[in-house]
């Protein structure tokens, strides 16, 4: 027994031993990583426990680190044990925002949604609970089950998220709990809120339930219309929600209609007359389809008989030739706000066709001017951008610009090491060009006073004997034309033809937009200027310089002659070229003059 404790121990002080230096290991990594990268924030901040710690025996003869703590659980996995925290400890720990920001919070619209739907339960299922005989004492249970989780959302609304919701007062951002609960209790919300959830049910022990004492419920259209501001904001196609929207309201007009007409035809007596329902097949499906022909006004229904049929019928002609024009109009409207943009683009291209055809433009050039229209409005939804960015603020138009096109900005060779405020300064000046295929975008010989890049698609740098020959293709991200912008003398000549392969998406900067904004940054104007002429020293030094290809000879050139060789030749020239050296020396100058 003592040995088989004596071998128990020596394993477990193994094992620790083993622990200790695996955990030395990962401390001297993270030693070095941190001398290596200073930024690297290390675990190691705040002193801990030493790992020899860990092997000091219990009093109880058990070591401490063996003892298995109660809140720590592990999960298993192939053959490793990870310590992992389980979901309900998550969930304990989650602590409810002391304040919502109802514009850009999505738990906030989220919560709408729910408060929304039971909204819906009772604008919906009240008018079909009093008309239609759908609420019987075997499902009454059912019935109040969801109305009552329909007041504990409206409940939970009052009391939770609306005292919590944001709000600005003077300019400011007001988060204090007490302010934001007595601006909802001194809100017209709150007395809607409170309307709604009018106890009217306790009317139920005295008259029974009847749907209607839950009239009140309705009241909550608020919430409704928040809910439609909040998800039209967030929704891509906003257009698509409007639509269904204002098919829903159709719909539910026909609803409450079907509702009426089933109370009327009970109240004459089902099947009474020939113009009430007559009770037989589903009750609610011919009811909504006599209301549809009514309230769009087909036509073919049956004269009313009594009195109270004929005001009924009146009325509902009235409000179905009012609902039904509303209807209409609103579907105009939001169909004509969801083609507003290609309803411009079309007048502008009609128009530019009809300028063209008066001045008799050539077809091809015609052609031409279409083809850019219909790429520019596919590719970028609009035709100009500039037009969409006016109405924004500077801060605004500067983050989306940093957005869009600082990742390129910032790769160009030129701008590296400049300020960064410049650089954001330069990107709102930036504007946006499409080049058609076979476009040229500069010409040799012209004057430079732009610098181009290329954001989508390819260029085409031509040159050779015949200007046709394609020297180099320049591809997304790419920039040319940047020695422009800081030439000397009013401009620098373009040395090359530029052409577009295919469509070509680019930005152009000019050369008077970085002048202004060099003045406020003399540093980057010294450095841009530096970078400038280095870059165009390397494009003036001649090919042969660089040691470039030259015309190729028949006969390679020869070496350079020795000094010691050529002082020979010298002697043996003075010496009357006698001799091997003088044979040597008319040699070479028969080679020279074949060579020439």
């Amino acid at each position: 027994r003592i040995g088989s404790a004596t071998s128990l121990s020596s394993a477990v002080i193994n094992t620790r031993l083993q622990e200790l230096v695996r955990l030395f290991k990962e401390r001297t990594e993270k030693v070095k990583e941190k001398l290596i990268d200073p930024d690297v924030t290390s675990d190691d901040e705040s002193p801990g426990a030493s790992p020899a710690a860990a092997l000091v025996p219990a009093p109880g003869g058990e070591l401490e680190g063996d003892k298995p703590s109660g809140d720590d659980h592990y999960c298993e996995m192939l053959c490793c044990t990870f310590k992992s925290r389980p979901w309900l400890d998550s969930l304990k720990s989650y602590q409810f925002p002391s304040s919502i920001d109802p514009l850009t919070n999505l738990m906030y619209v989220l919560w709408l949604f729910f408060v929304v739907m039971a909204w819906n339960w009772n604008c919906w299922l009240i008018p079909v609970r009093w008309a239609f005989p759908y609420q019987t004492p075997a499902n009454i249970h059912y019935w109040l089950l969801v109305d009552y989780l329909c007041d504990l959302i409206y409940l939970l609304d009052i009391l939770v998220f609306q005292t919590r919701l944001q709000f600005v007062q003077g300019g400011d951002i007001m988060t204090d709990k007490k302010a934001m609960k007595i601006n909802y209790l001194r809100s017209q919300r709150f007395k809607m809120d409170v309307l709604c959830l009018l106890p009217l049910d306790f009317f139920y022990f005295k008259v029974g339930v009847n749907p209607l004492l839950r009239f009140p419920r309705c009241l909550k259209y608020m919430a409704f219309f928040e809910f439609n501001d909040r998800l039209e904001a967030i929704l891509t196609k906003a257009y698509i929600y409007r639509v269904i929207r204002t098919t829903a309201y159709l719909l539910y007009s026909l609803h409450v209609n079907s509702c009426l007409y089933y109370w009327a035809s009970a109240y004459e007596g089902l099947g009474s007359t020939t113009w009430v329902y007559d009770g037989e097949g589903n009750s609610y499906i011919r009811c909504y389809y006599w209301a549809v022909k009514t309230l769009i006004t087909i036509g073919g229904l049956p004269d009313p008989k009594t009195l109270f049929e004929i005001v009924f019928q009146l009325l509902n002609y009235f409000t179905g030739v009012f609902a039904f024009s509303v209807m209409i109009g609103q579907m105009r409207d939001v169909v004509g706000a969801a083609t507003a943009g290609q309803t411009y683009y079309r007048s502008c291209m009609d128009s530019t066709i009809k300028y063209m055809n008066f001045y008799k433009i050539p077809r091809t050039v015609q052609n031409r001017v279409k083809t850019w229209y219909e790429y520019t409005w596919h590719s970028q939804g609009m035709l100009d951008e500039s037009e969409l960015l006016v109405q924004l603020p500077d801060k605004m138009r500067l983050d989306i610009a940093i957005d869009v096109n600082y990742n390129i900005v910032s790769k160009v060779a030129l701008f590296q090491g400049c300020d960064r405020q410049m650089i954001f300064d330069m990107l709102k000046r930036l504007r946006s060009v499409v080049y058609l295929p076979n476009d040229y975008v500069c010409k040799k010989g012209e004057i430079g006073r732009e610098m181009y890049i290329i954001q989508a698609g390819q260029v085409q740098v031509l040159g050779g004997p015949d200007g046709k020959s394609v020297l180099v293709t320049l591809k997304a991200g790419s920039v040319f034309g940047e020695i422009s912008l800081l030439a000397a003398g009013g401009g620098n000549r373009r040395t090359a033809n530029v052409v577009a392969h295919g469509f070509a998406n680019l930005f152009i900067l000019e050369k008077k937009d970085l002048n202004e904004i060099l003045v406020h940054y003399p540093e980057s104007q010294k450095l841009l200027r530096k970078k400038a002429k280095k870059m165009l020293k390397s494009n003036n030094k001649p090919k042969d310089e660089k040691g470039g290809p030259g015309d190729p000879l028949i006969i390679p050139p020869k070496a350079d002659t020795p000094k010691l060789f050529r002082a020979a030749l010298a002697a043996t020239g003075r010496m009357g070229g006698k001799g091997p050296l003088g044979r040597l020396r008319w040699r070479l100058k028969e080679l020279q003059a074949v060579q020439e």
